[in-house]
């Protein structure tokens, strides 16, 4: 899976959906469906089963209400989510209908707390994940590190922006220890209060699509009226005794930045469970994956091998405990639950088997019946 953030070509720039990332990639992706009729569009919104889409009109953009019926599947991954690309009929009675989704580029994915063990497609399509910490509480580091994990795994690029700097004036430790956990990532300190290191962002995020991430209170709302220069979101205060926010995002929408590329907000996220991460915590914990290359044996298991580099860094203070046990902890979950989903779709086939043995036994029963 890339994980470089997708540029558009220059020839479709002049398409009236450009400004919402339809490139060339798209266009060879749709063509088939333009043969056959289908319109293109963008979806922005999602709720219970309809989906707002723009697509190409006369003057320019409209927003459509589509039905997602005859693309409906009881896998959860599958279904159309914001920032989808899909394939529009709009001219059956009772449409518009979804007909295709487009495949997708990137796909940021949580584990669901169902039992199941199955994941939520939060965003697609997406080539920035911008992950919010609010600078007004100490952070909880091992959080930014499940976003950053998670980020890298979507195929995305990830971005940390500290909110709320005008509440606090004194930040460099909290910024120098959030640059700690995330080797290669920018980590960009900003308030949309002042307005300071929002010029900034706007730049960074005026090329293709950008997810804004993070916990309940975090600033999101607040941050994505700043980059849209108006007051889309609706903003309320967070609880005084756990610094939480109250959920003023409620669904996940995508809107066009003024400066150029589109932003999806998203609702505050109290769960990021591990989807398939294994990559993405390969490049989250990039100096762990580094050190374990000079360990003496390849199959090193970092315990109480000889030459083990990992447990000299350890010894040493140059790799902190709290970072080593995070990754292990990471690592196990990833498993753990690579594990689970492994076992549910080898149940769920076993099911399916059971299902089409018994109907074939229907069968013969039913046609020796008629034979006699």
């Amino acid at each position: 899976m890339p994980h470089q953030a997708h540029q558009p070509h220059d020839s479709t720039s002049a398409h009236p959906l450009s400004d919402y990332g339809w490139d060339d990639g798209f266009a060879a992706d749709f063509h088939h469906h333009a043969a056959q009729g289908l319109l293109p569009g963008r979806v922005v919104r999602v709720d219970r089963g309809r989906l707002d889409a723009v697509v190409a009109a006369a003057d320019g953009v409209t927003t459509v209400l589509a039905d997602t019926a005859p693309v409906a599947t009881g896998d959860p991954m599958r279904v159309p989510c914001t920032g989808d690309w899909v394939a529009l009929d709009t001219a059956s009675p009772g449409g518009p209908y979804v007909r295709a989704v487009l495949p997708r580029r990137t796909s940021f994915t949580r584990s669901t707390s169902s039992k199941r063990s199955e994941g939520q497609v939060l965003a697609v399509n997406v080539d920035h994940s911008v992950v919010c910490v609010s600078l007004s509480s100490e952070p909880d580091l091992a959080r930014v590190e499940r976003f950053v994990s998670l980020a890298w795994a979507s195929g995305s690029v990830p971005l940390l922006v500290l909110t709320k700097l005008d509440l606090a004036p004194d930040h460099t430790h909290l910024t120098a220890d959030i640059r700690s956990v995330a080797p290669g990532v920018d980590v960009l300190p900003v308030s949309a209060s002042t307005g300071e290191g929002i010029a900034e962002l706007r730049a960074r995020l005026s090329h293709g699509t950008s997810v804004l991430l993070g916990r309940s209170g975090a600033g999101k709302s607040t941050l994505a009226n700043a980059l849209l220069g108006r007051d889309t979101m609706s903003v309320q205060s967070v609880r005084d005794r756990d610094d939480k926010g109250r959920h003023t995002t409620t669904t996940r929408e995508l809107h066009r930045l003024p400066d150029g590329g589109v932003l999806i907000d998203t609702p505050g996220l109290r769960g990021v469970g591990l989807w398939d991460a294994g990559e993405g915590i390969d490049r989250a914990f990039a100096e762990i994956e580094e050190l374990a290359t000079r360990c003496r044996f390849p199959d090193c298991g970092h315990r109480s091998e000889p030459g083990c580099a990992v447990l000299a860094a350890l010894a040493d203070g140059d790799l902190s405990t709290r970072r080593w046990e995070s990754y292990l902890k990471l690592r196990r979950e990833n498993e753990r639950l690579a594990a689970r989903t492994d076992a549910r779709i080898r149940a769920e086939q076993r099911k399916e088997w059971k299902r089409r043995d018994a109907e074939a036994r229907a069968g013969m029963a039913r046609k020796r019946g008629l034979l006699r």
